[in-house]
């Protein structure tokens, strides 16, 4: 059963308003399992500390970035096939690829993080290529991405191929999430230090992070589809599709409150439940509540009805010709909305 606390998420969502543009925002994503191979033989080497400030927004993970991968390239060596299925959990073709990927990472050639999660699912859904100019822009200066490997990344970062999960165990390391957790948080609160955070994040990787509560406020996204009856469950299948949607939304409309959600037309019709999102003033975090209604599709319809309604009824501004002033006027609606077929 949903809590269910309408003032604390209206009053949250109005003061939005107030700071999301002064302040800026962050989005907390995950790596992808699919990556892209290749890249650039020419790109300078995001290990090169001369130029790591250039190509490596956050470079001063650099010295544990290398302590994590050479001790990966020790477990890896004399390894038998049971202990590296285990590491990576792939086998056959797959680990055999994931093998020589790791250990030739520190030689392979480079792209950008955003391109090189691009077979991912969320990233898929993304589409970044796709976005406008000014949306790529965006994801690329406030996206913030956990990998394995890497501890946090910028989109624009560059990095070589690699197969490493966060809750991985290397030897002499332990646990991935446990190794970066000390390192990544003091780097990743200063970041968020003071913006509103769009948590999008798995727990694998929520693991990784000391949250010291540096941001302004944070909200994590929660899906759910509602039955006849009203019961509503959570959503796990599909849901990197439309979190890779939701932030295609994000950056390209910069909505500036919770609220604003309702104007975003979701994959499959989920729609903003302000009853059931929820915030905590003490901690200054909260959950936003999207919803799939059984008759979702006519519920879409009478929207988009809606929306051509009000816009054929909007007064028309037009210019007087040039012998009359020059001032606009406003032209009356016409008797008759418009219909679909004009």
């Amino acid at each position: 059963m949903l809590a269910r606390r309408r003032s604390d998420a209206r009053s949250f969502t109005s003061s939005l308003r107030s700071f999301v543009y002064m302040v800026g925002f962050s989005i907390l994503l995950p790596s992808a399992e699919g990556k892209e191979s290749g890249g650039n033989p020419f790109a300078p080497d995001m290990f090169d500390y001369r130029t790591s400030d250039t190509f490596n927004y956050f470079s001063r993970l650099n010295h544990e970035r290398r302590a994590l991968i050479d001790a990966l390239h020790a477990h890896i060596d004399g390894a038998d096939d049971d202990t590296l299925q285990k590491l990576f959990g792939v086998q056959g073709t797959t680990l055999e690829a994931a093998v020589r990927a790791n250990l030739n990472v520190y030689d392979s050639p480079l792209m950008s993080a955003i391109e090189r999660y691009g077979p991912g699912v969320m990233y898929k859904s993304i589409d970044f290529q796709a976005l406008p100019t000014g949306a790529q822009r965006r994801l690329l200066e406030n996206g913030i991405i956990f990998s394995g490997l890497f501890g946090i990344l910028r989109p624009d970062d560059l990095i070589p191929e690699y197969k490493l999960k966060m809750d991985a165990s290397v030897d002499e390391i332990g646990r991935v999430s446990s190794f970066w957790k000390p390192i990544l948080s003091p780097a990743l609160n200063e970041a968020l230090a003071g913006k509103f955070v769009w948590n999008l994040l798995p727990g694998v990787h929520q693991a990784a992070w000391d949250d010291d509560g540096s941001y302004r406020a944070m909200v994590q996204v929660k899906f759910y589809r509602q039955d006849e009856s009203g019961e509503r469950k959570a959503v796990t299948h599909g849901v990197k599709e439309l979190r890779g949607a939701l932030v295609g939304f994000i950056v390209q409309d910069v909505t500036d409150s919770i609220e604003g959600l309702a104007d975003w037309e979701a994959p499959d019709g989920y729609e903003l439940d302000m009853d059931a999102t929820e915030f905590d003033d003490a901690t200054k975090t909260g959950t936003v509540v999207l919803v799939q209604y059984p008759d979702w599709e006519a519920r879409r319809a009478a929207r988009e009805a809606a929306r051509l309604e009000e816009e054929a009824n909007k007064p028309k501004r037009v210019r007087r010709s040039d012998d009359e002033d020059e001032n606009e006027q406003i032209e009356e609606p016409d008797d008759e909305p418009v219909s679909d077929d004009d």
